[in-house]
């Protein structure tokens, strides 16, 4: 017959096993035994794995990457063609366009500058289109771009309907420059334009720099999008 391992041939406890019983003091009436600290140390383990699981499970969805239906760019300049503002303000692509591009792990960035000359009342446009690789970027979408224009304060916002899932137009009173940002699952896009060091334009010319803005930002969601 098989004996327990904790016996000896006689049935009897082993003497490291009497050892370790006879350092544990009896328990007072009325209380339970005490029990070993390393059941503690499993149970707090166990409840600690049940409580992440159970995290997981309930914000699985914000852990996990955000949903990205455009592709990226190797040249921002080539896929934004800024059509409707080259009817403003002449061909934008004529003169020096500038790209840019970071492919970081957790955001894929893109830039172009456009510009239509370099005198004082130069006319200049900026298109950004940053791919959120590991976080969502919709709790942020409000905050104005580091470049921006929108940061001096006094800003008005528009919504744009129709156009991904949020957008919205950041005009500055008084001045000649638009800024659209646009949100659609993991990517934002920003198109900027405006006249550096002109006249603020008429309610006329600011409606069409809008108009402009907006169109030639859903073509480029369009021309990106897989």
């Amino acid at each position: 017959m098989i004996s327990d391992p904790e016996l000896d041939g006689t049935g009897e406890p082993r003497p490291t096993e009497q050892a370790e019983r006879a350092e544990e003091p009896p328990p007072r009436e009325g209380e339970a035994a005490p029990r070993r600290p390393w059941l503690w140390a499993l149970g707090g383990a166990a409840i600690a794995s049940a409580v992440w699981a159970g995290g997981l499970y309930a914000f699985g969805d914000r852990l996990a990457a955000p949903d990205l239906s455009y592709r990226a760019t190797e040249n921002l300049c080539q896929d934004f063609e800024a059509r409707a503002l080259g009817r403003i303000a002449g061909d934008l692509h004529r003169y020096r366009p500038r790209h840019q591009h970071d492919d970081h792990p957790a955001v894929r960035r893109a830039v172009c500058d456009l510009q239509n000359g370099e005198s004082v009342s130069t006319f200049t446009v900026r298109a950004q289109v940053d791919l959120h690789r590991k976080a969502d970027p919709g709790p942020e979408f409000d905050v104005p771009s580091g470049w921006s224009f929108a940061e001096s304060g006094g800003v008005s916002t528009e919504e744009v309907p129709g156009l991904g899932e949020r957008a919205r137009l950041l005009v500055e009173p008084g001045s000649t420059s638009v800024e659209l940002k646009v949100l659609h699952g993991g990517a934002v896009f920003t198109v900027a334009a405006g006249g550096r060091g002109s006249e603020p334009k008429s309610p006329a010319e600011m409606a069409a720099l809008r108009a402009a803005v907006v169109e030639d930002g859903r073509a480029l969601l369009a021309a990106l999008k897989k």
